[in-house]
């Protein structure tokens, strides 16, 4: 079996794909019709030689992903509700950044949500973990056990929060897409036609999904954060802040290795996140699978080197 360079994650009613060069993001809008958009897309490690180098290229990933990540959401969303709603206006203070920074409003709106989610998710899973761990110090001694204990913690918090998010009809509806096009990109790296025949008999897990990129971080953050010991915990924020990006970087580098082989070691080691990805993923039905194709179809067009 090949694999492709392909890859791609579910939007708003809908599957985006992105290639080495280009995107596509296609829609079932509300009256029934897949829309595509396609449009250029260079990842950050391919327009400055020193962002390809290892580890850094893995940072500069994760930020092209949650960049282009909240982009397709939104686009998604004014895809599938076009016509229905009224124009999303920007606020006063958004248009007032837009002028200061000369950017556009939507990309100004677009900056501050991913802002916000990063410091949500520092809040969530890195500081309230080692500040709940913090509080046995008095009775554990040894630092390798409390920051066992914190990673302990922090995977926990991000089951709960996969587990309840699951409980969202939306959120549902999205993760049906998210199977969508897991099973798309199989169906194209067994080097089938790509029609919903072909594809609904595959999995809907993949080796090489975001989710198990996002496991790798919490595994790798118990073994980088343990260097650090266990002061204070302003040592500890600011030890587990500056250490965030190398940690990115390594599960980069871990995901795209296990991604290109098949030896049993490799098989072992990405089994928990194939695992986790039966709760953000569903079956889709066959409107869904169609446009996952669509877009597949949609960025493949534009690439002349899909293939790893």
């Amino acid at each position: 079996m090949r694999k492709t360079k392909i890859g791609g994650q579910a939007v708003i009613e809908g599957v985006m794909m992105k290639g080495p060069h280009s995107m596509a993001i296609a829609v079932r809008k509300s009256d029934g019709e897949i829309e595509v958009v396609k449009k250029p897309s260079v990842p950050l490690s391919k327009r400055h030689s020193m962002l390809s180098l290892p580890i850094i290229r893995g940072i500069a990933s994760f930020i092209d992903s949650l960049v282009t990540g909240m982009t397709s959401l939104t686009d998604s969303a004014k895809m599938y509700g076009e016509g229905m709603e009224e124009e999303y206006k920007p606020s006063r203070f958004e248009r007032f950044l837009s002028e200061k920074l000369g950017m556009n409003p939507d990309d100004v709106a677009i900056t501050f949500a991913v802002i916000i989610a990063v410091v949500m998710a520092v809040l969530f899973f890195v500081l309230l973990p080692t500040y709940a761990a913090g509080l046995l110090h008095r009775f554990i001694a040894s630092s390798v056990v409390l920051n066992l204990i914190e990673g302990g913690i922090r995977i926990g918090l991000f089951l709960l929060y996969l587990v309840l998010i699951t409980r969202m009809k939306d959120i549902q509806r999205v993760f049906e897409y998210h199977g969508a096009e897991h099973k798309v990109i199989h169906c194209f790296e067994h080097e089938e036609e790509l029609t919903v025949e072909n594809a609904r008999k595959y999995t809907t897990l993949h080796p090489r999904c975001g989710t198990n990129f996002l496991l790798l971080v919490l595994l790798v953050s118990i073994v980088l954060f343990s260097f650090l010991g266990w002061g204070n915990i302003l040592w500890r924020t600011v030890g587990r802040l500056l250490l965030l990006p190398v940690v990115a970087g390594v599960a980069y580098e871990l995901l795209r290795w296990a991604g290109s082989s098949d030896s049993l070691i490799v098989r072992i080691i990405r089994w928990p996140g194939l695992m986790l990805q039966k709760l953000t993923t569903r079956q889709p039905d066959d409107q869904q699978l169609e446009v996952a194709i669509a877009a597949f179809n949609g960025v493949a067009e534009g690439e002349d080197d899909i293939w790893m």
